[in-house]
């Protein structure tokens, strides 16, 4: 049993971690941490939590979270995890950070994209890139892990067996992205689900969105050369779930491969990820409340039409760090998830 703490746990994915790790059988939530809701019980910030977990939020002070935790989860926007996550490793507390700063490699392009001068570039080097399916080995034995985005997390397992295997001509990849509005965080979707927006559907940050480095990232280790995709994310008028559709051209000398056999492939025994048959394709709702990627692949013979969907609140973050909680602690990779 491993002692686990959420610091920032009065957002989404602090909700989501704690509904998920409640259930966990192999840890215990041992601290919550929290500037805002500092000294109140937790039934005070989210009551539907009253009867199963009585604890009072704490200052996310470094000796308190180490004193009481062996991981701990860092729920916090973005920014602000380089503030508290070198103190956590150097106490010997292993970290989980769901925010942007321990994702991009290039401390340049993390300032162009989120306006500020890292303050690790340490941690940066050390942190391991969260994405359970292509990385579970140096997650095991990682102190700071860098859990994926969400745009990201649908976006590179939707590509990887294509660029990894040089079958995706990496000039022509464009990803139609939309979001629920669960994504942009507590205050700005209880904002927007309560104005006239909440009918419309829009597109937003278009050429300048902040994964866009993230996947061009990944997606050029994966390559081995570099990628620059088109990534265009799109806000839709529901709560939760991101829905991709991915467009490439296919390298002349791959047009006879038989594609959705290369990806049941390539994720064989990856319990998250389901690839459908030929002609289906996911929706929202087919993975809403769970930590699956649904993947459809349309093959043209030249070119490749993909569909992925996932739950942005749960593989897209709190789900997918608990997934790398289980890794790094040889837990079943599915304990405490569905």
């Amino acid at each position: 049993m491993i002692r686990v703490g959420i610091v920032g746990v009065t957002g989404y994915t602090g909700s989501e971690l704690i509904r998920i790790l409640i259930k966990h059988p192999k840890v215990k939530i041992t601290g919550l941490f929290s500037r805002s809701a500092y000294s109140k019980p937790l039934k005070k910030v989210f009551p539907q939590f009253a009867s199963k977990l009585n604890l009072i939020c704490d200052k996310p002070l470094v000796d308190i979270i180490s004193s009481k935790c062996d991981l701990v989860f860092l729920a916090l926007p973005h920014t602000a995890s380089m503030d508290i996550a070198a103190g956590l490793i150097k106490a010997g507390v292993r970290v989980i950070d769901l925010s942007a700063d321990y994702r991009i490699k290039d401390l340049k392009v993390y300032s162009k994209f989120y306006a500020l001068r890292h303050k690790d570039s340490e941690g940066v080097k050390k942190a391991v890139y969260g994405l359970t399916e292509l990385f579970s080995g140096e997650i095991k034995k990682a102190q700071l892990v860098a859990n994926p985005g969400c745009y990201p997390t649908a976006a590179i397992l939707s590509l990887a067996p294509l660029v990894s295997l040089g079958i995706a001509d990496l000039s022509t990849i464009v990803i139609d992205a939309k979001s629920g509005v669960s994504g942009a965080g507590r205050k700005k979707a209880e904002e927007f689900l309560l104005n006239k927006e909440k009918d419309d559907f829009k597109a937003y940050k278009v050429g300048v969105h902040q994964h866009t480095p993230e996947i061009n990232q990944e997606l050029s280790l994966l390559a081995g050369n570099k990628v620059n995709v088109t990534f265009v994310p799109h806000l839709l008028p529901v709560y939760r779930g991101i829905l991709e559709t991915i467009y490439l051209k296919k390298r002349k000398k791959y047009a006879d491969k038989d594609i959705i056999g290369i990806y049941k492939k390539f994720y064989r025994n990856k319990p998250f990820v389901r690839i459908r048959k030929e002609g289906e394709f996911p929706s929202i709702k087919d993975v809403v409340n769970t930590n699956l990627c649904d993947i459809g692949i349309k093959d043209l013979g030249s070119s490749i039409i993909i569909v992925s969907a996932i739950d942005n609140l749960i593989k897209g973050a709190s789900g997918q760090a608990v997934q790398n909680m289980n890794i790094m602690y040889g837990f079943p990779e599915t304990s405490g998830l569905i």
